[in-house]
């Protein structure tokens, strides 16, 4: 202090200098893992430093950024650099030395604009603030970096550990596909409760009056809406339905034999397309909730049957050319044909359950008369 005091008062600075013999690495625990994981993962991973060329070619060494086909770069060189002669050393550049705030910024703005690549930065010093703006993401450290680079930035790791960027790297894509999941979810949930909603009310609410309507006794004031004989045939096809994707889901690829990369959505499309028809065939048991024969009187219905046509050949389309927006994969005709015939199974349950016997209750006509076989008696 006292050597400090007699400088000062000469108006000089006294600059400390220390050192200390290192023995074991000085690059943190993990971070050489947590850069093969970056890599492994599609992520490029790039040191720009202040740093002399050769410390920060052995660091990159160290930690696995620098590779034998990689390329370590002087700040001042890569700035003198044409743009055509960065469209090529761009790519291969792992280490940029001796780098200016300036030198990260053009690296960053050539990653984005050039080569349209999402560009992530790192930094905790003042002049990382341009870069750390400038990126499509920038990571201040929360310890070490300084007020500006932390305002600069989109997210501040707390620890200064750069596995925890991998974490946030990790969640980001979690967070990314369980968005498209639920889109996925939502979009196919659109198309069926599009079938069974929309398309379905139309096609079952504008068929004409047929002569068997009048042979119906009236319905009564306190009859329910939803007969016992409609709770039969939904708790049926509901089970049937339910009992086929749950088999297919669990053991589909067993029994349809399924082999190869792409085996789970094949599978995710072929149930996908068999509830569909499930529900296409469906809407044709709906038309007499009574009688077996519910073809009777289709081809009168022209409304009817334009809706069930239109429904079979869009989803024809959904699965066979529109892959990337409902997620699904052509089928073969084998597996064509075994949707639709799970599908037809329907009518064959619809059968099954019509030949049920439902104890109906005696309907009454809107005045308060019994309907009897000998003609309105009052009640």
């Amino acid at each position: 202090m006292d050597v400090i005091n007699e400088f000062t008062g000469e108006a000089l600075r006294t600059l400390c200098l220390a050192y200390k013999d290192i023995e074991d690495d000085p690059v943190r625990p993990g971070v050489k893992n947590v850069v093969k994981t970056c890599l492994d993962a599609g992520i490029t991973v790039r040191m720009v430093t202040g740093d002399n060329i050769k410390t920060a070619k052995a660091i990159a060494k160290e930690c696995g950024i620098l590779t034998a086909d990689g390329l370590a770069i002087e700040g001042p060189e890569f700035c003198n650099k044409t743009p055509d002669e960065m469209r090529h050393i761009i790519p291969r550049i792992q280490v940029i030395a001796r780098s200016s705030p300036m030198d990260k910024l053009v690296l960053v703005n050539n990653l984005r604009g050039m080569f349209k690549e999402i560009a992530a930065v790192t930094g905790d010093g003042t002049n990382d603030a341009l870069a750390l703006h400038e990126a499509d993401i920038g990571f201040a450290m929360g310890i070490a970096g300084t007020e500006v680079a932390k305002e600069s930035a989109d997210i501040i790791v707390l620890d200064d550990n750069f596995s925890t960027i991998v974490s946030v790297a990790k969640w980001g894509r979690s967070v990314y596909i369980n968005i498209q999941k639920f889109v996925q979810f939502q979009l196919t949930l659109l198309w069926v409760n599009l079938i069974m909603d929309t398309l379905g009310a139309i096609a079952l609410a504008t068929e004409p009056p047929h002569e068997g309507l009048m042979s119906r006794p009236p319905v009564g004031r306190e009859v329910s809406l939803i007969s016992t004989m409609m709770w039969r045939n939904i708790i049926g096809q509901s089970t049937f339905q339910l009992a086929i994707l749950l088999v297919f889901n669990f053991t589909g690829k067993q029994i349809l034999r399924l082999e190869g990369s792409d085996t789970t959505i094949v599978l995710n499309t072929f149930i996908f397309n068999t509830f569909v028809f499930c529900q296409v065939f469906n809407e044709i048991n709906c038309r007499d909730m009574e009688k077996i024969n519910v073809f009777r009187g289709i081809f009168g219905s022209w409304i009817f049957l334009g809706v069930i046509i239109s429904t079979v050949v869009f989803q024809v389309v959904i699965v066979e050319f529109l892959g990337t927006f409902a997620s699904t994969t052509p089928l073969s005709l084998k597996l064509w044909l075994l949707s639709v015939l799970i599908g037809a199974a329907s009518l064959i349950v619809a059968v099954i359950l019509k030949l049920i016997t439902i104890e109906q209750r005696n309907t009454k006509h809107h005045d308060g008369y019994d309907l009897l076989p000998n003609g309105p008696e009052l009640a």
